[in-house]
């Protein structure tokens, strides 16, 4: 065991006496390979309870990522009891980005993209504070957000409507914001994806991506952004699938492949960037572990020692978790791990327990789908819609001038269930007195007979999706129709409910709007503001024109 526990007692951790007791003998209660399982946060799904009580029992690891169901009671009933048969109390997790992201149990709220576009700090608290009492609720007490990823190389799907922009400053303020909230109400905070993702087009769920700033403006925006969240106490950054080679080759000019390893298993990134030059305390955890950012570097079994001995505290997922935890410890006692990192990383894990007060036993707040809660959510959305355009004064629909709209759209892809939804706006819209014909996507596009078409886009920020770009021959149905533009003949309207630069791929289509989320409270927003019954923002948190000039007009 370390010779000395107190920097658990400074920031983040901010652990006292008792607390730190409580570390001590919990660690010296454990043999190593109970220490290696705290090292472990792995996967939970499903409602076979007994079955994971005996599973965790098992493995007794450090921590679980519950994918939770619809019912709020039964979920609280769940993890009441998986934590009642745990030796040591779990770190439960949960990625808290809103949107189709929301906890399903609970209030749907909007994505950080749509609260950076209303940029009201006041709202932003407001909705972190249902999201942290909604998720405390049923025993989560560490989330992985918030995003402090800038959303620059528009082409990447990876960021997208998960950040808060591409202006750092208008990040700081709002990651900022719901950090403190969070950590305010018990839930851990954890701000990613380190080193910092959005300079890249491609997805670490793929291939290790590459942060390309030099460190001058690194230090200048990233760094700036990870030290703003040190310096306000946030208890854990997760490390990420991402190399940023300028810091490496600064240390050492011929580090060569060392320079472009993943900041997951890269000890300079992590224990001299992060630990020393920005003085960071807390907690550091791993990315999923088996994104092939990773698994394409190395193989699975080494990747976690790695993990480990590269300087973080922690694994994030395993899919052989009695193997891989007894590599690590067997890596520790080989000394490929070195013992004082096993030791270091096993005590954060434990100080972060202990500095939620989980070793006190603190009993869940109760605090699920208040009628308060539903009616903040709906306002924040329906303050989001942005009118980037309307060149031809479209705008306000008219069930008399435009009653015949024609809806093209390829529906809600959800890439986690690889599937495609259908959106709810085509019937608000009959609703309102409209005739609405939807074009089956893939099928040649006619607009013969109709007064207006409408395309709608229901692509958030797809994992694994490499490219999120119009793929005119689908959309339109075949070779010669992906050549048709609508606009010129017909008023068009231009939808996206997700990724905001499909101006780069349309640039002269003359009415378009950014809803960042697909969300159906997001798409009663949007139909409010097309009949003119609410203004429409006119606040972009990126460059909805993409940087191409033409995309203006």
């Amino acid at each position: 065991m370390p010779s000395t526990l107190d920097h658990l007692t400074k920031s983040p951790f901010n652990l006292d006496r008792e607390a730190l007791d409580w570390v001590t003998r919990t660690f010296q209660a454990l043999d190593d390979t109970g220490r290696a399982a705290q090292l472990f946060n792995l996967n939970s799904r499903g409602d076979d309870r007994e079955a994971e009580i005996v599973r965790l029992g098992e493995l007794q690891p450090g921590g679980i990522t519950r994918y939770f169901g619809a019912d709020g009671t039964r979920e609280r009933e769940h993890m009441a009891a998986v934590q009642a048969g745990a030796k040591v109390p779990l770190l439960v997790s949960a990625d808290l980005e809103g949107s189709r992201m929301s906890l399903s149990f609970g209030t749907a709220v909007p994505n950080p993209l749509a609260l950076a576009a209303v940029d009201d700090v006041e709202l932003t608290e407001a909705i972190s504070d249902l999201m942290a009492r909604e998720a405390r609720s049923v025993g989560i007490n560490w989330s992985f957000t918030p995003v402090l990823d800038i959303n620059a190389a528009f082409r990447s799907p990876i960021v997208a409507t998960r950040g808060y922009g591409s202006d750092p400053a208008l990040i700081e303020r709002h990651a900022l914001a719901q950090m403190r909230v969070f950590q305010r109400l018990g839930l851990a905070a954890t701000v990613k994806h380190w080193p910092g993702e959005g300079y890249d087009e491609r997805d670490q769920h793929l291939v290790t991506t590459i942060n390309p700033l030099s460190m001058e403006e690194w230090r200048a925006t990233f760094g700036v952004l990870y030290k703003a969240a040190i310096d306000q106490g946030v208890k854990s950054v997760m490390s990420a699938h991402i190399a940023l080679p300028a810091y490496v080759l600064e240390r050492d000019p011929d580090a060569g492949e060392e320079a472009y390893l993943p900041a997951s298993v890269s000890a300079p990134l992590n224990t001299a960037l992060l630990r020393g030059e920005l003085g960071f305390n807390g907690l550091i955890v791993s990315d999923a572990s088996e994104m092939a950012g990773l698994s394409g570097v190395m193989p699975a079994h080494d990747a976690k020692i790695e993990i480990i001995a590269s300087g973080c505290d922690m694994v994030l997922f395993s899919s052989k978790p009695e193997a891989e935890i007894a590599a690590v410890r067997d890596a520790a006692h080989s000394g490929r791990i070195p013992a004082e990192r096993f030791y270091d990383a096993v005590t954060r894990v434990l100080a972060l327990k202990a500095s939620l007060g989980l070793h006190r036993n603190v009993e869940m707040p109760v605090h699920v789908g208040e009628a308060s809660s539903q009616k903040l959510s709906n306002e924040a959305f329906a303050r989001a819609p942005t009118l980037v355009k309307d060149r031809n004064g479209t705008l306000p629909l008219d069930p008399e001038k435009h009653r015949r709209i024609l809806v093209v759209s390829g529906g809600i892809v959800e890439p986690m269930q690889n599937a495609r939804l259908d959106f709810k706006l085509p019937e608000m819209l009959a609703a309102e007195g409209f005739e609405v014909t939807l074009n089956p996507y893939g099928t040649p596009l006619d607009t013969e007979g109709h007064d207006l078409v409408l395309y709608l886009f229901g692509e958030e920020t797809l994992l694994t999706r490499g490219r999120i770009f119009l793929d005119w021959r689908a959309l339109h149905g075949d070779f010669r129709a992906a050549m048709k533009r609508p606009w010129t003949s017909l008023p068009t309207v231009m939808i996206s409910f997700g990724f905001p630069y499909y101006l780069y791929d349309a640039p002269r289509v003359p009415t378009y709007i950014n809803a960042y989320s697909t969300h159906e409270a997001m798409q009663t927003a949007v139909v409010e503001a097309l009949m003119g019954r609410r203004p429409w923002n006119r606040s972009s948190p990126v460059d909805p024109f993409a940087g191409a000039p033409d995309a203006r007009y």
